[in-house]
This record gives C-alpha cells, structure tokens and sequence, in this order.
C-alpha cells in the first residue's frame, strides 16, 4: 500500500522519485491482497498488478532513504546491513518522530486495511508536505 500511495503522491507533486517495495520475509511473486486492494482503490490507487517482492542487498545499495512499518523489520535490516543505520527509518519515525509501529493488517478485514492505509497516508502526506522528499523536477 506504501509502494503505491508513494506512487501516486509523487505523481501528483511532479516528483522525480523512484520507490519500490520489499519485505524482510516477503515470498517473490505473490500479488497484494485482496483486502489492499480494494481500499486502496477507495482511494483512487489500483495496486491489483503489484507483486511482492523480498529486499536484496543490491536494492538497499540502489536506496537513498528505507522505510519500514514496524520497528522489528527496521532492526532485522540494520542488523543484517549495519552499514545503512543513517538511511532506514520507521515511517512514522521519519514523518512524526514517533516509533509507533503500523501493524501489519494481513489476514484481516476491511477495516483492519483501512487504519492501516489511513495511517500510511497521513505519514506519507506529511513527509511530502514538510519537504522532506523534494523534487528535483523544478
């Protein structure tokens, strides 16, 4: 949902940034959730052609900035690639200063997507307004 929000706010305020997504256990191929999807599409974004993907060494080099939705997979990332602690950052660490993590909503209803999203979004909204990820189409 990160991915595709990015994505579409990038889109929107002309930004000349590249954003992939990548878990720390993620199996290749598989497509996003049904559930993601949809509320995903509430918003405008289709995210149905998305696969996931696991996070590569190479991936990480290419990366300027690594966002995580939990604390636990920003830890398993610096532990495996202590050398990248400046650049990965827990979302809402970068965008409010604050370690609360987004859970995770697989397995689970509507619902659990929708706070998921919503929570996603307003972290992302405000990295972008404050500036923190500029353009560089000027």
């Amino acid at each position: 949902m990160a991915e595709g929000m990015l994505r579409d706010f990038s889109n929107k305020y002309n930004m000349d940034i590249k954003v992939k997504s990548a878990g720390v256990s993620a199996i290749n191929g598989y497509t996003a959730s049904p559930n993601a999807v949809i509320v995903m599409g509430n918003m405008g974004i289709d995210i149905s052609k998305h696969k996931s993907k696991l996070i590569t060494e190479d991936m990480i080099n290419q990366s300027d900035l690594i966002f995580t939705m939990s604390n636990s997979h920003k830890d398993v990332l610096i532990w495996k690639y202590p050398n990248i602690k400046d650049k990965v950052f827990l979302l809402n660490e970068y965008a409010f200063d604050s370690f609360k993590n987004i859970e995770d909503p697989f397995g689970g209803g509507i619902e659990e997507y929708e706070i998921a999203r919503d929570e996603i979004y307003k972290a992302i909204l405000s990295i972008i307004e404050d500036g923190s990820l500029k353009s560089k189409k000027q």
